[in-house]
């Protein structure tokens, strides 16, 4: 066991999730070639773990391994995105349905704590506010207390979070409070319907606070006006 009482992560995984975070926040940009020579040599691994977290990349949609031509970060567009939450919307909500039912108090515990340590900044960062957003889905993901489901989600959201950093780069300087503040709001209902045990209301809120996000990225991609919806 590691320091923090989880066992010591595994190269592939190191090589996976320092690979995912690039991808993710546009470090490795859409259609960029991956060097696995490069990669070798600044994340001090060697070619089988770099190979296995290629493998499990290209599963989850971020890269697109092309025999003979090369390996590259997916490309994305307007209509993967439009698909992409289609998917989340429902699925989103189901999982926030089987978390009313099956969640704990510790679960809620946990969503709540996070979102005390929110209301406590008068402003959030951008790496501030998606660490929040995470930090609730991934909770409402163990609470609904189904792995395929959880498995699903969790590949689902990376391709999410790299919509975001594309909104968050055409956005700039720029920073939008209100929306920052509606967030967080929004993520509180949640947790009021799940410990209430309310599960369509949890539902339903959630599937209005995915849909609402998706439309707010999409504005901003397309340079309409970037105003998210109240859920």
């Amino acid at each position: 066991m590691g320091a923090s009482g989880h066992p010591p992560r595994s190269l592939s995984e190191q090589a996976y999730e320092a690979l995912r975070q690039r991808i993710v926040t546009l470090v490795l940009a859409p259609n960029a070639v991956v060097d696995e020579a490069q990669l070798q040599r600044e994340l001090g691994l060697g070619r089988t773990p770099i190979r296995e977290a290629l493998k499990r990349l290209e599963l989850e949609r971020l890269i697109t391994i092309i025999p003979r031509r090369g390996i590259f970060v997916t490309p994305i567009n307007l209509t993967d995105l439009q698909r992409l939450y289609e998917v989340r919307v429902n699925l989103e909500g189901l999982a926030a349905e089987l978390a009313a039912q099956r969640g704990t108090a510790v679960h809620w515990q946990e969503m709540a704590l996070i979102l005390d340590q929110a209301a406590g900044l008068d402003t959030f960062s951008a790496a501030q506010l998606i660490a929040i957003d995470e930090g609730c889905h991934r909770i409402i993901y163990q609470a609904a207390d189904n792995q395929f489901l959880q498995q699903t989600l969790t590949a689902l959201f990376p391709l999410s979070l790299r919509l975001w950093h594309v909104a968050l780069a055409k956005l700039g300087d720029k920073k939008d409070s209100i929306i920052e503040y509606q967030h967080i709001v929004e993520h509180q209902a949640i947790l009021a319907a799940l410990q209430a045990g309310d599960a369509p209301a949890a539902a339903d809120l959630m599937r209005r606070h995915v849909a609402a996000y998706q439309q707010y990225i999409e504005n901003i991609i397309l340079g309409k006006s970037a105003q998210l919806q109240a859920a």
